[in-house]
């Protein structure tokens, strides 16, 4: 009979899934230390929403002061990184212009620095302009929900036109991460995208990997930078999305970098459960927890403390007994 594995060696990772190794990333912090991404521990990245229209707390956090306190409590209840959104991506959503969407993120983002909080700062945006002017209020990490507009025109925005490869080059060389999300299309689009010929983690690592080519020109440097995102809601169905998920440790083992799973309050448990987003906290913490069982290195959430308990949960349930 073949030994249980979790019997004869209590270490986590090899009773969950075995994390491929990767050059660590090291993020600068807020408060001017450093958190080291190295694959041996789960990170939360939470959501800071400066939307009126996102599909789950938009308009909660618009006025500045209370998106700055929102961002210490997220802090406090356990997140290491702080993803800053100003335009809604669900489907249907209106996009906005440069400026459009710098009026709702100055306010805070100018002030988020000065709060010398414990976090990574990262920006989730499409628009290159954005990252370049975040870049000068200590955002570490780029979060870029639709990357083929850093090489494609956007011609509903002429300040978001399509960057050469040396301009991709020095913005990209300005953070210390770069998220690749997984996506087709625009939020229009996208829900009219979702035909996947053959297998489905197979084609979205193909995609991203062709992404991060045309992105990064094949370059080194800026290749070990990248963080990889397969896009859940983003052109799939929710029965795409689950299995996606269920699949990240092979998504991990293919792309052989850094894996961030965002699947808070997302349709697809709307789909399995028949809750609206406000009463999505129990998949939501539960797919978290089944990410980092699966080897992701970031979940990103709304519900910073509670997927921290599912988080400890899980890695207690792991070990065998408590932390010591």
């Amino acid at each position: 009979m073949t030994a249980d594995p979790c019997l004869s060696n209590p270490e986590p990772a090899s009773c969950a899934v075995e994390r491929a190794p990767f050059a660590p990333l090291l993020l600068q912090r807020s408060d001017g230390q450093v958190l080291v991404l190295d694959g041996k521990k789960t990170e939360i990245m939470a959501v800071l929403n400066l939307t009126p229209d996102s599909f789950s707390d938009g308009g909660k956090h618009t006025d500045p002061r209370a998106a700055l306190r929102h961002a210490e409590q997220l802090v406090s209840d356990g997140a290491s990184l702080i993803d800053i959104g100003a335009e809604s991506t669900r489907p249907g959503a209106r996009l906005l212009s440069v400026e459009e969407e710098w009026l709702r993120l100055a306010p805070v983002v100018t002030e988020l620095d000065r709060l010398s909080l414990p976090a990574v700062l990262s920006i989730d945006t499409r628009h290159a302009e954005i990252a370049r002017r975040v870049l000068d209020h200590g955002v570490r990490v780029l979060n870029l929900a639709f990357p083929q507009q850093l090489f494609s025109p956007d011609l509903d925005d002429p300040a978001a036109a399509a960057l050469e490869p040396h301009q991709r080059h020095a913005l990209l060389s300005g953070f210390d991460a770069v998220v690749v999300m997984h996506s087709r299309g625009t939020p229009d689009t996208m829900r009219e995208l979702t035909d996947y010929f053959g297998d489905l983690c197979q084609t979205v690592e193909s995609e991203l990997s062709l992404t991060t080519r045309m992105l990064t020109d094949d370059c080194h440097s800026l290749s070990e930078r990248i963080v990889y995102d397969p896009g859940l809601g983003f052109a799939k169905t929710a029965a795409q999305s689950l299995s996606l998920l269920s699949q990240t440790a092979e998504l991990r083992r293919r792309l052989r970098r850094p894996v961030l799973i965002g699947a808070s309050r997302k349709s697809m448990w709307g789909a399995l459960t028949g809750r609206p987003a406000s009463d999505r906290l129990i998949p939501s913490v539960m797919g978290a927890a089944f990410a980092s069982s699966r080897g992701a290195d970031i979940v990103r959430v709304h519900d910073v403390a509670e997927t921290l308990q599912a988080l400890q949960t899980a890695q207690a349930l792991s070990d065998g007994g408590l932390p010591t």
